[in-house]
């Protein structure tokens, strides 16, 4: 059976998910940089000779990946038979405990870098597919 795909709610989750990330990379942002060995002003200055689309790249790199997310998250409940807030919550919440969690984890551990980094890369995006798995569970059939 084709999974039917409300490309309603893939798009209001990935906005949604992506706003989260504006927010909380605001909030954080000089954390994360700290976590990274960076100030301001060393970004400041990596940045300034890239072009403007260089600089906008990840930012499009995040919605589009984001829309995939939320594209895999509809045929995860889909095929789970699972179509409420509450499941796409908790999937969510697995999903990012099983594969992005550890993921990031052993990415950063093998260069050495700081366990800080970690911690606010993964609570990204564990915000993320919480707010990608209900907002797609609310709009599923």
């Amino acid at each position: 059976m084709m999974q039917p795909t409300s490309w309603a709610a893939v798009l209001v989750a990935a906005i949604a998910a992506w706003i989260f990330g504006a927010v909380y990379y605001g909030l954080l942002g000089k954390a994360w940089l700290a976590a990274q060995g960076e100030t301001p002003e060393t970004m400041k200055a990596k940045n300034a000779g890239k072009s403007s689309a260089a600089k906008i790249a990840p930012f499009i790199i995040s919605f589009f990946a984001e829309i995939l997310m939320a594209g895999a998250m509809q045929g995860i409940l889909f095929h789970s038979g699972m179509h409420t807030v509450r499941a796409g919550i908790i999937s969510g919440a697995l999903i990012w405990l099983g594969f992005v969690f550890t993921t990031i984890l052993v990415n950063n551990a093998y260069p050495g870098r700081r366990f800080m980094l970690t911690v606010i890369d993964s609570g990204h995006w564990l915000g993320v597919l919480i707010i990608i798995g209900g907002v797609v569970g609310y709009f599923s059939p």
